[in-house]
Formats: C-alpha cells, sequence, structure tokens
C-alpha cells in the first residue's frame, strides 16, 4: 500500500482505496462524475465529500470536485484508514464445503454471497466466512486471502480455495495455463442457432460504463477471451447451455453471450432484466415478470470444476446440482414451451 506524504498532510500516512488512469479517449469529465463511473455503490455525494476532505489526488495533486479529468489522468482515492478488505473480520456463516484436505478446499458458493470484501461489501463475504473456518489462508497476487478465481455475487456455485502458498501458487498456474476445467450452465434469452461453437474476443472494460465489460473484437484492447458453448435444451424464447471457459476474465460469459445476441436470463447489468425475444401478449409479460421473480439474478452457475490436485497429481473434478431458483426457473420456461407447442 503506498505511502503519500506532503507538507500539506503534516506527514500523516494516507492509504490508497481507488486508483485510476483515465484513457486515450476520455473526453473531460468532472472528477466526480469520472469516479461514479468507476467506483460500484458509490454517491456522488460521497465522492464530493471526499473531495471537500482533500482526498482525491489528481497527478499528485488534491483537486476539488469540478476538476475536470481528461485523458492521460491518474485518479486516486485516498483515506486515513487503510482499505476495508485489509480488514478481515472471521464470520461464523455457514459454507457448504464439498471437499477439503490439508492444502485446499471446495465450496458451492450460493447465489448473493459476495465472494470477498470490497465496494461496500466488507462483511458476510466468503472471505469472511472463510478465516472462521481456517486461520490463516495465504494471499494470492491481489492479496486476496485463498483465492485462485472467483465468480460473481448472483453467480451461484463451485471455487477452489487454497490453503498454503504451494498450493496457491500450483493452482493458479493451472488456471493460468487454461489447464483447469469449469463449466457453467446458463439460461439465455432466443434460441441459440448453432448446436456448439466458441467465442472469441477479447474482453475490457466498457469506456462508457466502467461497471460493465465489453468485447473487442479487433484485440487491440483488453486480454483474450475463449468460451466454448453447447445448447442442452431449446426452450422457444429461451435456451438452456453449458459453457466452457478457455480463460477466466472478469463477466466473460455474461458479456460474451451477450455479444452474440444471447443475453443471460435476468442479467440486469447487461439488459438480461428486459424482455428481450417473445410475443407482445400481455399473458407473456406477466410470465417473464413471474419467472424474473423466481430467479433474481442473472441465470449462470458454477456446476463443474476439475483440477489437479496440488499435491497427489490426481485430477479431481466436482460437480454440484443447479440451485432451485434457476431449477425452477428453467422448468417453468420448460411449462411453456410445451404448453405453446401444444395450441
Amino acid at each position: 500500500m503506498e505511502e503519500v506524504h506532503g507538507p500539506e498532510l503534516n506527514d500523516d500516512e494516507l492509504f490508497e482505496h481507488y486508483k485510476f488512469v483515465a484513457g486515450k479517449g476520455q473526453v473531460p469529465l468532472r472528477v466526480d462524475k469520472f469516479l461514479m463511473n468507476f467506483i460500484e455503490n458509490a454517491t456522488r455525494n460521497k465522492i464530493q465529500q471526499a473531495a471537500k476532505e482533500g482526498h482525491i489526488w489528481v497527478n499528485d495533486s488534491i483537486v476539488k470536485s469540478n476538476y475536470k479529468v481528461k485523458a492521460g489522468d491518474e485518479v486516486r482515492v485516498m483515506f486515513e484508514h487503510p482499505p476495508y478488505e485489509f480488514l478481515l473480520t472471521p464470520e461464523d456463516i455457514p459454507l457448504e464445503i464439498v471437499y477439503e484436505d490439508e492444502v485446499l478446499l471446495v465450496v458451492n458458493k450460493p447465489p448473493g454471497m459476495v465472494v470477498h470484501p470490497g465496494h461496500g461489501n466488507y462483511s458476510g463475504t466468503l472471505i469472511n466466512a472463510l478465516l472462521h473456518h481456517i486461520e490463516s489462508l495465504p494471499l494470492n497476487s491481489d492479496e486476496r486471502p485463498g483465492l485462485v478465481h472467483r465468480i460473481d455475487k448472483d453467480t451461484s456455485g463451485l471455487l477452489v480455495v487454497a490453503k498454503t502458498e504451494a498450493a496457491m501458487t500450483h493452482l493458479a498456474k493451472q488456471f493460468h495455463d487454461k489447464t483447469s476445467e469449469r463449466e457453467y450452465i446458463a439460461l439465455v434469452w432466443g434460441n441459440v442457432e448453432d448446436e456448439s461453437g466458441t467465442i472469441e474476443g477479447h474482453i475490457a472494460r466498457n469506456p462508457k460504463n466502467r461497471l460493465q465489460m465489453e468485447v473487442f473484437p479487433e484485440g487491440d484492447q483488453g486480454k483474450e477471451a475463449v468460451t466454448h458453448y453447447k445448447v442442452l435444451e431449446r426452450l422457444g424464447y429461451v435456451t438452456v447451455i453449458s459453457c466452457k471457459l478457455e480463460t477466466g476474465r472478469t463477466h466473460q460469459i455474461r458479456v460474451h453471450l451477450k455479444y452474440i445476441g444471447h443475453t443471460l436470463f435476468n442479467d440486469e447489468r447487461y439488459g438480461g432484466e428486459k424482455i428481450l425475444k417473445g410475443t407482445t401478449f400481455t399473458k407473456y409479460k406477466q410470465f417473464v415478470d413471474n419467472a424474473f421473480k423466481i430467479l433474481p439474478r442473472q441465470a449462470l452457475h458454477a456446476k463443474t470444476l476439475g483440477f489437479v490436485h496440488p499435491v497427489s497429481g490426481e485430477f479431481m473434478r466436482f460437480d454440484s446440482e443447479i440451485p432451485e431458483d434457476m431449477a425452477n426457473c428453467i422448468d417453468k420456461w420448460r411449462q411453456y414451451a410445451k404448453h405453446s407447442q401444444e395450441e
């Protein structure tokens, strides 16, 4: 964590909470608006308060909230206390552990649970629960205890957690070298044309909405991302598919499926909470609204996870059931498709 000293700070230590560099295409934009695009769950009031307290820095100078950020500017938000994710508190939260030994454990994460603290979620996370279960966990390259990989808050399913430094290194290399196995089940809008296929396209943050990722087909931006998919069941206006990850980028499946015109069902961040396919009948709208209520999150589950055990060298594969909310939603669509065919 970087220390910043200066005469105006009376040599008090500040901790960097956020750091962003404005992209080449950045048009001049007030720093408070700029930061709202970057920081999840941040209100303009909160950002303006930080500016009043002298906690927003651009290119190593304190700025007011009306400062216009330009291309190449380095924007930092500093506070007198360390970021909350470094103040990790063990919490007695039930965990569904599907496997555990001396060097690792595999957990089935429920939907709605955040994996690690940060961005307004400082308790109730998987890490808080793990620290109650295990006294100490090795830090990964992002200083996140135990985490080899992550899944989004509203995605359910399997995660492997390292309990030793050696296991962390061994498992992280498998994910980096694309030798681990990860299969997800997704419910997507539309009738997916091909029985199977591969989606390729570099993924980077959306320059206009920093909370979204975007596919850049030319490959001059972002990181390489590859998703293989296979149709499991066609249900009229939606399709159940299996996705196998070759790479593991932020929001990879969510953004790749949107890119090919099949946004995840009820994925609010990428527009899947709207009725993207179907009829204009009021009865149909009511049916979809009910399906949204049954599954109040994106329809994505990390079903299968495979990797080589860091000590035994044995290939291990774990499988998990689709959670009740997603299974019920798929069943509702199944009944609808069957009823539509009979008419």
